[in-house]
């Protein structure tokens, strides 16, 4: 009896395991439930997300928080009370915090603020004055400084205390003057491997690839994929350094550029917000003034076959190919401007490129339209009873239809390619030369080159 309560009472030894275990438990959540809850964070609910993420210990919570894009974050933030706020927020580094002070809107920009250190209050600042779209909105005013006069062993012991203290990101340490103006750039390998007696300035490399603060992140992304750097330092019209934009930060700034103009490809009005977090309103909204437009467009086609009544009422069999026409031309050009305007976002074509693309694009549409066309007389010639249903003078239609496939795909590859260089050279967005809007343009000229083509070849036989 006495050996059986011995056995039921916990030692010392057990106690402690036991709490080590409760405290491993409570305190800890596995990796791979963090990760998962950061790739399926947009998906869940808002209740759900604000839940999870208050029932997580302080660690892993910093972990996801900082994993979570800067929406997600400023969402967070919105819905924290004023202590928690004021913890989250200092958690960020100065370039994140200015990137949820612009997703939260500026309204709130006096309380972010004023929850921040009078030091990272000022960066931060500095930052705003910047769009969000150019290297001055993207930079981080946290990087590694050196000055030339240092020897490399003090250089490196700088390095050190920067990296406790006021450096985000180390990639590259960066040479200064007295007045900030950027001399050179040294790699850590580069300093590592130098004699610790040698200056800064005797191993620092002085053709720095930098970028002035008004660069758009799209001319960023593309220095970036070039260059195969890991950060370019930033400057002002006098040399001066401002920060650094990391490859992390502008790769984020290149999705929303990509996803903007997928967007604006398909005519919707580019969102603000992930697609299941914006309001159904906003939605219809933003979807609603493309389409109206494209709608009007698409009357004038209703215009075209008005005028072309007559020539319908006496040939019936027209009207059976003219979806045929225009969805031809309306495809190919929507396949040129979805070309072109992705090889001007990666900068494989430029405005002056204009004439080269057109000579490329009349072959191209020469080479698709005969090629439809081919299709379309076979289809005529070899279809049973063609006679009953297209009339004695079937291969007179036959012609009509391929050299009217002929004219419209080659003239909606030529509207298609050529809509983007006269919106570029407008100083708009070569992507609001959308498909539809291609198409639809497309639609109505095609119509007129059907009927045109129809009155040249079928005049005196049933027009």
């Amino acid at each position: 009896m006495e050996d059986n309560q011995k056995q039921d009472i916990p030692t010392s030894e057990d106690a402690a395991e036991n709490t080590e275990e409760n405290i491993h438990t409570l305190e800890e959540v596995p990796e791979n439930e963090i990760i998962n809850l950061a790739t399926s964070w947009t998906a869940l609910p808002i209740g759900e997300r604000r839940q999870k993420f208050a029932a997580l210990p302080r660690t892993e919570a910093e972990e996801l928080f900082l994993s979570l894009t800067t929406h997600d974050q400023a969402e967070l933030i919105s819905e924290f009370v004023a202590l928690e706020k004021r913890s989250w927020v200092r958690l960020l580094a100065p370039d994140d915090v200015a990137d949820v002070i612009q997703e939260i809107g500026l309204d709130s920009r006096e309380e972010i603020l004023n929850l921040l250190d009078p030091q990272t209050r000022r960066e931060v600042t500095a930052l705003l004055a910047y769009a969000e779209d150019n290297a001055g909105g993207l930079m981080s005013s946290r990087y590694a400084r050196l000055r030339p006069d240092m020897t490399v062993d003090e250089a490196i012991s700088y390095l050190r205390i920067q990296a406790k203290t006021q450096v985000e990101t180390i990639y590259y340490a960066y040479v200064l003057d007295n007045n900030q103006v950027l001399l050179g750039v040294v790699s850590f390998r580069e300093l590592f491997a130098a004699n610790p007696s040698k200056m800064v300035r005797d191993i620092m490399k002085t053709d720095v690839i930098k970028i002035p603060v008004n660069l758009d992140q799209e001319q960023i992304g593309r220095i970036f994929s070039q260059q195969n750097l890991m950060a370019l330092p930033v400057i002002n019209d006098d040399g001066q350094m401002q920060g650094i934009v990391t490859f992390d930060d502008v790769t984020s700034a290149i999705q929303e550029e990509a996803t903007e103009d997928i967007q604006k490809l398909g005519a919707v009005e580019t969102l603000d917000a992930p697609y299941l977090k914006i309001s159904l309103f906003e939605l219809i909204r933003k979807r609603a003034g493309w389409l109206g437009i494209l709608f009007i467009g698409e009357m004038f086609t209703a215009s075209a076959m008005g005028f072309f009544q007559s020539e319908i009422e006496r040939a019936v069999v027209l009207a059976l190919f003219i979806p045929l026409i225009i969805s031809s031309g309306g495809n190919s050009g929507s396949q040129a401007s979805t070309l072109i305007i992705r090889a001007m976002a990666l900068g494989e074509v430029r405005l002056r490129d204009w004439w080269r693309v057109l000579s490329r694009e009349l072959m191209s549409g020469l080479a698709l339209g005969t090629f439809l066309g081919t299709l379309g007389i076979i289809r005529i010639l070899l279809w049973p009873n063609k006679e009953s249903h297209y009339g004695p003078h079937y291969f007179h239609v036959a012609i009509t239809v391929a050299c009217s496939i002929l004219g419209v795909v080659l003239w909606g590859t030529v509207c298609g390619s050529m809509l983007p260089f006269i919106l570029k050279k407008l100083d708009l967005d070569p992507a609001t030369a959308s498909a539809p809007g291609v198409a639809t343009l497309v639609d109505v000229t095609g119509l007129v080159i059907y009927f045109s083509m129809a009155s040249f070849f079928l005049r005196g036989l049933i027009l």
